[in-house]
C-alpha cells in the first residue's frame, strides 16, 4: 500500500508541475506577443502546440511512474501509428488537407479574424475566418452560421479579403 501512495504523490507532483509550467509558459508567450505585437490568432495556435507537447511529456512521465512496460507501450503506439498511417494514405484528401492547412497558415494572405468572400459559382460564401484547423477553415457568416471548408478546397478557390489589415 505504501508504494501505491508514493506513486499517487509522484503523480500529483507531476500534474502540479504540469499546471504550473503551463501557466508560466502561457504568461511568457503572452508577454512576448505583447512586446513584439504578434497577432492573437497566431499566439493562440502557438499556445495549443506548446500545451500539446507539455501534455505528451507529462503523460510519458506518468506512464513511467506507474510502471507501464515500455516495450508494450512502444508496441501499442507503433500499432496505433500504423493504423493511422494506413488510414491517412488510404484517403489522400486528408493528406492534401493537412498540407493545404500548412500552406494557408504560413503563406496565405488571409488570417484568423479576416472577413472573406469565397468565389464559387454554385455556392458563394462570405464570412469571417474564425479558425484554421488541421483539416478545415471555419467561417462564421453574418447570419451566425458556421461553415467548414476543407483546406484543400479553400486553396483551390479564389478568395477576396475584405478591408481588414
Amino acid at each position: 500500500m505504501e508504494e501505491f501512495e508514493f506513486e499517487m504523490i509522484e503523480s500529483l507532483a507531476v500534474l502540479a508541475s504540469f499546471l504550473i509550467m503551463k501557466f508560466v509558459i502561457t504568461k511568457t508567450i503572452e508577454k512576448v506577443a505583447l512586446k513584439f505585437s504578434y497577432q492573437k490568432p497566431r499566439v493562440k495556435i502557438i499556445k495549443k502546440i506548446i500545451n500539446f507537447f507539455l501534455s505528451v511529456v507529462a503523460l510519458g512521465i506518468l506512464f513511467f511512474i506507474w510502471g507501464v512496460d515500455q516495450s508494450k507501450l512502444v508496441y501499442f503506439i507503433s500499432t496505433l501509428l500504423t493504423i493511422l498511417g494506413i488510414a491517412f494514405f488510404a484517403q489522400w484528401s486528408i493528406i492534401s488537407n493537412i498540407t493545404s492547412t500548412l500552406i494557408i497558415y504560413f503563406n496565405h494572405p488571409v488570417k484568423i479574424g479576416d472577413t472573406i468572400s469565397v468565389f464559387d459559382k454554385d455556392y458563394p460564401i462570405e464570412g469571417r475566418i474564425s479558425d484554421i484547423g488541421v483539416f478545415f477553415v471555419i467561417l462564421k457568416t453574418a447570419e451566425g452560421e458556421i461553415i467548414t471548408l476543407p483546406s484543400n478546397v479553400f486553396m483551390q478557390k479564389m478568395i477576396k479579403r475584405k478591408g481588414n489589415d
